[in-house]
């Protein structure tokens, strides 16, 4: 999402793509990822599928419950075959997704392809070889789910670029307001038990935020009270669950939520409390969408999703993960930040601006390494539109129409090809010249974080708004706190943090 919409863009790049069967595409996109471009020899795609049915478990069973967990599970095969382009089968297979074979793209090189919609075909694919039941959505195939080529992939583009920028002269004074609070508990929960769930505090201010600055509505003060959070957690894990380890015995983990659909009447009554909730609180945005010529039940369902499913668990997981990181880094990465935040605020008049903002390249990087090395959204899926040439750094891979293309990003945001030291979090890593080439590979936007959204793409509409949020998450923080300590936990969705101290500013 992005605070104030903008159109421009910045094509990605394709120069890891021959097409045989149409013209290349353009120099200036070839540019941007390699130069100059070669031709590299043709190797067939390793890997297999097993046998019908049994493979597409054996490879499930593996990814799930195997040694070294997801990433072992891609780090074994591109080891096995010597390439990080493969094919094997991607859960939840049987009897969840109907075709479970992938050609998968593990590197920085091959995974661009899946970005560009003229190669690759996205309907129904945000979830990857499932759907879930429309029932879900209020009965509506929702924008993460539609082909830019659809014709209400537009219409509903341009609203989201409106429900992000109408009110964006809220965002920095409704996130201060909300975090201030969220660091306000936490400071009560160290003093009464000695430790503070960042999770939970961060879930209930997320929720909180979002409404308030994009739609000028508290729901703690709706109907919703304070289960917002817990409503939309339990509707996500409904749609989620075939790719989800909740830590279950794994026979009943797998048959019950990899084998299996849960009901989405379950979650019904909770879902239409949240529907009841943007019908009312969103009538402003779902006037401009009957303007644009949409209907007001699809907008709502649609904005819903934008604000509950895309923000909010993006903000859930990438919160977490920023604090984790930082975390971990110690007290010396810590008083860097401090001390350009707080230059920073100070020649501003004491105010956090935009301008004040642009005067922190630190915390921007910070922001950009944690997007890098742990994206929020992990998995791309594309159908191959046509026979293609796919490249990786070494070789070619002939991929046929029909294909179903999946890329596992960390793979490709840990490129060692690309990214040196790339397991380690590097505060510095885009600062100046060299940082800023690098940000073409940080993709976890269903971009290159060089590129901007347009109608014509899929790429993240929030994709500026959701850096700005993270930055102003850590301004927040080291304006009030020189240091701070965690404990680091596993959670089904992105990581479970929770704060040990907070050392309070002391310059």
């Amino acid at each position: 999402m992005a605070a104030a919409a903008s159109l421009s863009f910045t094509s990605p790049t394709l120069a890891c793509v021959r097409r045989p069967t149409r013209a290349a595409a353009s120099a200036t996109d070839r540019q941007e990822m390699v130069s100059p471009k070669r031709r590299l020899p043709l190797r067939k795609v390793p890997g297999d599928y097993g046998l019908p049915v049994m493979g597409a478990l054996r490879d499930r069973y593996e990814y799930f419950y195997g040694p070294g967990g997801r990433d072992g599970f891609f780090a074994a095969r591109v080891r096995a075959h010597r390439s990080t382009v493969v094919r094997f089968n991607m859960p939840p297979g049987p009897f969840v997704a109907r075709d479970p074979r992938v050609v998968a793209l593990l590197d920085a090189a091959s995974f661009p392809v899946l970005f560009d919609t003229s190669l690759v075909d996205k309907t129904d694919l945000f979830t990857g070889t499932f759907m879930p039941s429309t029932d879900l959505t209020g009965g509506y195939r929702v924008l993460s789910y539609l082909d830019p080529a659809e014709p209400n992939h537009a219409p509903l583009k341009t609203l989201l670029f409106y429900l992000l920028s109408h009110r964006r002269q809220h965002v920095i004074t409704t996130f201060r307001d909300v975090y201030g609070d969220l660091f306000g508990l936490m400071e009560n929960d160290l003093t009464r038990v000695g430790k503070a769930d960042f999770g939970q505090h961060n879930d209930d201010a997320a929720f909180g935020f979002l409404c308030q600055a994009l739609l000028g509505r508290d729901p703690a003060k709706s109907a919703l009270g304070r289960e917002g959070p817990k409503l939309i957690t339990k509707w996500v894990l409904f749609q989620l669950s075939p790719l989800l380890n909740l830590g279950l015995p794994t026979l009943v983990e797998d048959l019950l939520l990899h084998s299996i659909r849960l009901p989405p009447a379950l979650v019904k009554k909770d879902y239409d409390r949240l529907a009841d909730f943007f019908r009312d609180a969103a009538k402003t945005v779902v006037d401009e969408g009957e303007r644009l010529g949409i209907a007001r039940e699809e907008a709502v369902h649609n904005i819903l999703f934008a604000l509950c499913f895309n923000s909010f668990g993006g903000m859930k997981i990438l919160f977490p993960t920023l604090v984790k990181w930082l975390g971990r880094a110690g007290a010396r990465v810590h008083g860097r930040l401090a001390t350009e935040v707080r230059a920073a605020v100070r020649d501003n008049s004491d105010e956090v601006t935009m301008k004040a903002l642009a005067e922190m390249p630190l915390v921007k990087s910070a922001v950009y390494e944690a997007l890098r090395i742990e994206p929020p959204v992990a998995m791309q899926y594309g159908r191959a539109k046509h026979d293609m040439v796919v490249e990786s750094h070494d070789y070619g891979y002939e991929v046929r129409e029909g294909e179903m293309l999946f890329g596992y990003q960390p793979m490709a945001t840990k490129d060692a090809r690309v990214f040196t030291r790339p397991e380690e979090y590097l505060l510095d890593r885009f600062l100046g010249e060299d940082g800023a080439r690098l940000l073409r590979h940080v993709v976890w936007s269903n971009g290159p974080e060089t590129a901007a959204p347009t109608l014509h793409d899929k790429q993240c509409a929030g994709k500026d708004f959701v850096v700005l949020v993270a930055r102003l998450l850590l301004v927040e923080l080291f304006l009030r706190y020189d240091s701070f300590d965690i404990q680091v936990g596993n959670s089904a969705l992105g990581s479970s943090v929770t704060v040990t101290s907070l050392k309070k500013a002391t310059f």
